[in-house]
C-alpha cells in the first residue's frame, strides 16, 4: 500500500504520486520522437523490411542462374548428345566443368568487389554469364559450347561469392541470418526452373530445344541489369572508399531509425580503420591454418571434411543426372522422363524452405541426423530397386520416390547445415580463410563426382554406383558430432 501511495517502500518514499506518470510521459515522448524521425525519413519498419527484401532478392538472382544451369543441363545434355554427337566423356566434362570454373570465378570475385564495389560485381557476374549463355545457345560444335560453359561457370562463381557478402552487409543485424539464407533458396528455385524448362521445350527438334533451354537462362541476367539501378551499394564498401555520406544514406534506408543508422556507421568506420591490421593478421592466419595446432587441425578436418563429404554423397550427380537414373528405372519416353525430373526439383525446393525455418528452432545436429540417415535409406532403396526389379511400374515408382526423398533429406539437413557448420566451428580470426578452404573442397568434390558419374555407371551400373555413395552420408554426421561435443561458445 505504501508503494502505491508514494509514502513507503525502500528508498521510494520521496517520489511523488505523479512520478510514474511523469516517466510514462517521458517514455512516450521518446517513442513519439522516434516516430517523428521515421516520418521525416519517409518510411516505417515495414518499409525498411520490404526494401531489404528487395535488395536480397535482386542480389540472389545470380544464384538462380547457378541453379538453373545445373537443372537445365540435366535434360539439355540428352539433346546435346544427339545434336552434336558428343561422347560420354565429353558429356561428363561439359557437366562437371561448371563447378571447377565457378571456383575460379569465386576466387576472382573477392578482389574485384573490393575494387569496383559489391553492386557492380553482381553486374559483372551477370555480364560474364550472359556472354557464356549466348555462346552456348549458338554453339555449332562441342568446342564452342565448352567455351561458353567456361564463361558461364566464371560468371556464376562471381555471383555466388558476392551475393552472401552483399546481403550480409546490407541487412539489419537482427534479421541477417534469415536474409543470408536467400542465396541457397534461390539456387534450389533455379534448379526447379531448369527442370521445368527441360520439360517445356523437349517437344522441339533436338537441334533447337537444348538451345532454347540454355537461352532462357539469360532472362535473370536481364533482371539483374534492371536491379543495378535500384539496389544501393554496400555501406561497408562505401566507407572503405571514404564515401561516408553515401554510406549513411544507405543505412538510413536499411535501419529502423536514425540513431541505429549512426551507430552502425560508427561500427563500420571503426572496422575500416583496422583494415591494415587485418591484412597483417590475414598472413598470420594462413600460417596458423597451414601449421595448425591439434585443436585447429580437428576443426579443419571437420570443416573441410564435411564440405567434401557433402558432395561425395553424390547429390550433384543426382541433380545433374536424374534423367539417367530414372531412365535406368524404366522411363523411356523423353517427355515423361523430364516430367518426372520436375518432381525432383519440387522436392528439393520445398524442403530447403522447410530447413530455413527449422535450422534455428530445431538445431543443427538433429537436422543432420535426420538428413544423413534419410539419405542412406533412400540410396539403399534406390540401389535395391534398380538391382532386383525389372523395368516396369514398380521399378519406376520406387525410383522416383527414392530420388525425390534423397534430395529432400539432403535439403532439410546436410545441404544448409554444411555451410552453417563451417561458419560456426572456427574462431572468428580463422573463419573466412577456413570457409574459403571448405568451399574449394566442396567445388572440387562436386566437379569430380559430376565428371565421373557416367563412367562409373557404365562400370558399376546405376545400382552399383548408388551403392557406392551409400557409405558417404554417415561420414559428415560423425564429423559433425565430433565437433559438436564441445559447446560452440568455447571455440
Amino acid at each position: 500500500m505504501g508503494l502505491e501511495n508514494g509514502v513507503g517502500g525502500d528508498g521510494l518514499a520521496g517520489i511523488p504520486l505523479g512520478a510514474k506518470n511523469k516517466y510514462q510521459r517521458m517514455d512516450l515522448e521518446v517513442r513519439e520522437d522516434e516516430d517523428h524521425q521515421q516520418r521525416q525519413m519517409g518510411r516505417t519498419s515495414a518499409d525498411v523490411m520490404k526494401y531489404v527484401v528487395a535488395c536480397a532478392v535482386f542480389a540472389s538472382l545470380n544464384n538462380v542462374l547457378l541453379g538453373y544451369d545445373v537443372g537445365v543441363m540435366s535434360g539439355a545434355i540428352i539433346f546435346i548428345k544427339e545434336d552434336l554427337n558428343i561422347s560420354e566423356v565429353q558429356q561428363e566434362v561439359l557437366v562437371g566443368i561448371l563447378s571447377i570454373m565457378s571456383l575460379v570465378g569465386s576466387l576472382g570475385a573477392g578482389k574485384t568487389s573490393d575494387v569496383v564495389g559489391r553492386k557492380w560485381t553482381i553486374g559483372i557476374a551477370a555480364i560474364i554469364f550472359q556472354t557464356g549463355a549466348v555462346i552456348m545457345t549458338i554453339a555449332p560444335s562441342f568446342l564452342v559450347l565448352m567455351i561458353g560453359r567456361l564463361l558461364a561457370g566464371i560468371g556464376i562463381g562471381f555471383g555466388v561469392m558476392i551475393a552472401p557478402v552483399y546481403i550480409a552487409e546490407i541487412s539489419p543485424t537482427i534479421s541477417r541470418g534469415f536474409f543470408t539464407s536467400f542465396p541457397e533458396v534461390f539456387i534450389n528455385f533455379g534448379i526447379l526452373l531448369g527442370y521445368i524448362s527441360n520439360f517445356a521445350f523437349a517437344g522441339f527438334s533436338s537441334h533447337i530445344n537444348w538451345r532454347i533451354m540454355l537461352a532462357v537462362g539469360i532472362l535473370p541476367a536481364v533482371f539483374i541489369a534492371f536491379a543495378l539501378f535500384i539496389i544501393p551499394e554496400s555501406p561497408r564498401w562505401l566507407v572503405m572508399q571514404n564515401r561516408i555520406d553515401e554510406a549513411r544514406a544507405v543505412l538510413m534506408k536499411t535501419t529502423d531509425n536514425l540513431e541505429e543508422a549512426d551507430e552502425k556507421l560508427a561500427e563500420i568506420e571503426e572496422a575500416a580503420k583496422k583494415s591494415s591490421a587485418e591484412k597483417f593478421e590475414e598472413k598470420a592466419t594462413w600460417r596458423e591454418l597451414l601449421s595448425p595446432t591439434p585443436a585447429v587441425r580437428k576443426m579443419l578436418i571437420t570443416g573441410i571434411g564435411i564440405q567434401c563429404f557433402q558432395q561425395a554423397t553424390g547429390i550433384d550427380a543426382t541433380v545433374y543426372y536424374s534423367p539417367t537414373i530414372l531412365k535406368d528405372a524404366g522411363i523411356v519416353d523423353k517427355q515423361k522422363l523430364l516430367a518426372a525430373t520436375v518432381s525432383v526439383g519440387v522436392s528439393k525446393t520445398v524442403f530447403i524452405l522447410v530447413a530455413t525455418f527449422l535450422v534455428d528452432k530445431v538445431g543443427r545436429k538433429p537436422l543432420l541426423y535426420v538428413s544423413t540417415i534419410g539419405m542412406t535409406v533412400c540410396l539403399f532403396v534406390l540401389a535395391l530397386s534398380l538391382a532386383i526389379f525389372d523395368d516396369g511400374t514398380a521399378s519406376i515408382t520406387v525410383a522416383i520416390i527414392a530420388v525425390c526423398s534423397n534430395v529432400a533429406f539432403f535439403s532439410i539437413g546436410l545441404g544448409p547445415v554444411c555451410w552453417i557448420l563451417t561458419s560456426e566451428i572456427f574462431p572468428l580470426k580463422l573463419r573466412s580463410q577456413a570457409a574459403a578452404l571448405g568451399s574449394v573442397g566442396n567445388r572440387v568434390a562436386s566437379g569430380m563426382v559430376a565428371m565421373s558419374f557416367l563412367s562409373a555407371t557404365r562400370a558399376l551400373t546405376v545400382a552399383g554406383t548408388s551403392s557406392f555413395f551409400l557409405q558417404f552420408p554417415p561420414l559428415p554426421l560423425h564429423l559433425c558430432i565430433s565437433m559438436f561435443q564441445k559447446p560452440r561458445e568455447s571455440l
